[in-house]
């Protein structure tokens, strides 16, 4: 399963792609706001230091100026995944830039219909938002499920690529479920090598060392 960094944040991208945990990053403008910069200008910096998809979301709401917005992002470099929202208008803008041969994100998915119509669109990747489903009372992960066993079914190319990540263990039950992709803030990530068993192992180690004397340096 790949990692993708959810945020804007070029200090916490930078130490994650230097330990080889990202694959791609996911922006929004209320993430991009939050750092207090340009849109286009942190997006570029963003494409210039990560290999793999950067999304880049438009701000439209309706098909044509959120294809116009589209383009001139995607014009920022060969990785952006134009991000557009699971309306009909923003299903509209899939279909056109992906004809185009640009990568197309669709997000706000909340059921395994809009994934259908996102992967028939030509959707590169689909974002089901999980942690949102689980503050209605609702099973995110079930979602992945079920959008899994229709891409199967039918061989869409289209990526799973789960979002709202709220935890560690929703990272590791969605590589289980056979997610393509997980976006998760940086902490959640890092949190994923965190473990009690782990921190009171070490804790009797170092004592053992220090009771010993042990030094290596």
């Amino acid at each position: 399963m790949k990692f993708f960094v959810d945020t804007a944040e070029i200090d916490q991208i930078k130490e994650l792609n230097d330990l080889g945990m990202v694959d791609g990053v996911t922006t929004n403008p209320s993430l991009i706001a939050k750092s207090g910069r340009d849109i286009l200008e942190v997006t570029k910096e963003i494409c210039d230091m990560v290999s793999g998809p950067v999304s880049a979301e438009v701000v439209a709401l309706d098909a044509e100026t959120m294809l116009a917005e589209g383009r001139k992002l995607a014009k920022i470099a060969d990785n952006i995944a134009v991000k557009v929202p699971l309306t009909w208008a923003g299903l509209q803008t899939c279909k056109a830039l992906s004809d185009e041969g640009t990568m197309v994100n669709v997000t706000l998915c909340f059921s395994a219909n809009q994934a259908l119509l996102a992967a028939k669109a030509g959707a590169t990747f689909i974002s089901p938002f999980i942690g949102r489903l689980d503050d209605i009372n609702i099973d995110g992960l079930e979602l992945i499920e079920d959008i899994r066993t229709i891409y199967d079914n039918y061989g869409f190319d289209t990526n799973i690529l789960a979002a709202s990540i709220r935890s560690a263990n929703h990272m590791s039950e969605c590589a289980k479920i056979g997610a393509d992709v997980c976006t998760a803030p940086p902490a959640v990530i890092k949190g994923m090598a965190n473990h009690v068993l782990t921190d009171k192992g070490l804790a009797g180690f170092m004592a053992d060392v220090e009771k010993a004397g042990i030094k290596i340096l």
